[in-house]
Formats: C-alpha cells, sequence, structure tokens
C-alpha cells in the first residue's frame, strides 16, 4: 500500500519524482488531453481516432471487410496526418535533444495552435460534421497528436506515454511481485489509465450533451495551462529537464 500510494504521489504531485519533476502531472494533463480528442473524433467525425493510431488500422481492415460505419480514406488521413506531427516533433526532438523542458514547451506550444484551428472550425460547421469539415478537423488533431507522441516519447518517462495504454496495463500484471517481478508501479499506471477514461468520459458528455467545440475548447485550455507550466518550469536546468 506504501508504494502504491508513493506511486500516485510521484506521478500527481509536482516535483515529488526527483528525476522527472512536475513532468509526471504534466503527461497526466495530456493523457486526458487524449481521452477528450479521441472521444470527439470517434463520436462527431465518424469511427477514427487522431491520437490512438492503432485503433484506425483496425478500422481500414473493418472497412476492407465492408463493415458500415468505417471509411478507409478518413483513417489514412489520420494515419498521414498522425506521422506528419510525429515528423515534425523528431525534428522538435533533434534541435531541443538536451533540454526536456524546451522540448515539452515548445510542442505543447505547436499543439495549443493546432487545437486552436480546431476549435475556429468548430465555430463554423455545422452538426453533423459535413465530410470537407471532417476531413479537416481529422488532419489538424492527428498531427497536433502525433507533435504530442513524439516529445512524450523523447522525455520518455516510464508508464506515461499518453495515448497507448495497452504496454500499461500489461504492466500491472506482468510486473507484479505476485509473478516475481519487480513491482508493477500500479500507482502510477492506475493514473494514467483514470485520466485517460476520465479525459474520454468527459469528452462524450461535452460530445452528447454541449456544443460541438466544447471538447476541443477543454483540449486546448488543458494544452495551454500545460505549456504555460512547463516554460515556466523549464527556465532552469534542473536535473529534471536533462533528457
Amino acid at each position: 500500500m506504501n508504494a502504491f500510494l508513493s506511486d500516485v504521489r510521484q506521478t500527481l504531485i509536482p516535483g515529488v519524482d526527483p528525476r522527472h519533476g512536475p513532468l509526471p502531472p504534466m503527461l497526466v494533463c495530456m493523457t486526458m488531453v487524449t481521452g477528450l480528442v479521441d472521444s470527439f473524433s470517434f463520436l462527431r467525425l465518424g469511427h477514427v481516432f487522431v491520437a490512438n493510431s492503432t485503433g484506425n488500422i483496425l478500422f481500414i481492415g473493418f472497412a476492407l471487410a465492408h463493415v458500415p460505419g468505417f471509411s478507409i480514406a478518413e483513417s489514412l488521413v489520420s494515419l498521414g496526418a498522425f506521422v506528419i506531427g510525429a515528423t515534425i516533433g523528431g525534428k522538435l526532438n533533434f534541435v531541443f535533444e538536451i533540454h526536456r523542458g524546451r522540448i515539452l514547451a515548445v510542442s505543447t506550444s505547436l499543439q495549443a495552435l493546432l487545437i486552436a484551428g480546431a476549435v475556429v472550425l468548430s465555430l463554423v460547421c455545422t452538426v453533423p460534421v459535413q465530410s470537407g469539415y471532417r476531413t479537416a478537423f481529422i488532419a489538424v488533431l492527428a498531427i497536433a497528436m502525433g507533435i504530442q507522441n513524439a516529445a512524450v516519447r523523447k522525455i520518455a518517462v516510464p508508464d506515461l506515454t499518453t495515448t497507448v495504454l495497452t504496454l500499461t496495463i500489461t504492466g500491472l500484471g506482468a510486473d507484479s511481485v505476485l509473478v516475481g517481478g519487480t513491482g508493477s508501479r500500479a500507482g502510477r499506471r492506475l493514473v494514467a489509465i483514470a485520466s485517460m477514461l476520465i479525459g474520454a468520459v468527459i469528452g462524450a458528455i461535452l460530445v452528447l450533451h454541449a456544443a460541438l467545440c466544447y471538447p476541443l475548447v477543454a483540449s486546448l485550455l488543458l494544452i495551454i495551462f500545460v505549456a504555460i507550466w512547463v516554460m515556466r518550469a523549464g527556465k532552469s536546468n534542473e536535473s529534471w529537464t536533462q533528457a
């Protein structure tokens, strides 16, 4: 129980984790963004994800099997845009590779601009979202999430990938002391899972019961919050900033 609570504290309270400083709670916020944007994309833009790209591979397979409601073209747009975003993020990683604070500050700033563009789109389009607007939404949001994933991959805080939770869930069992492992870090992993779940629940509620822009506005506010936070915290050269 003490180890579990220590994991939770290190994940949610800035600076408790000496190696990663304030990065864990920042990445928890970004995991919530994943839940928000993917609930928006799946529920409003058809069966497509903009963050969880693995799902789009499956959706293409379903579309090839002529399952109704799945689009090969839109899934490919999402995958292609995600790769473009990851490429942009990779370049940022190369430029700022020795300073994790600057990597996250620049990447979240770009994300904020892209999500702000999606908010503008949501204010001018109608519901249901028409094909041209769907493609624009998917492209803009997938680029933003590709940038996020590239940055988070470089920052490399264990179990806080912000989008892919399969290995996080696997680790709960595979690393457990019950099977002779070193410990599952269950606290951090459950926080990561819960944060995406909370983002998805809030996103779905906003999609179903509020204006089209609301889940995107919530995502934008969270990303701006993280961007400002990391800009302020990353002005130093404390140990957590070193890649």
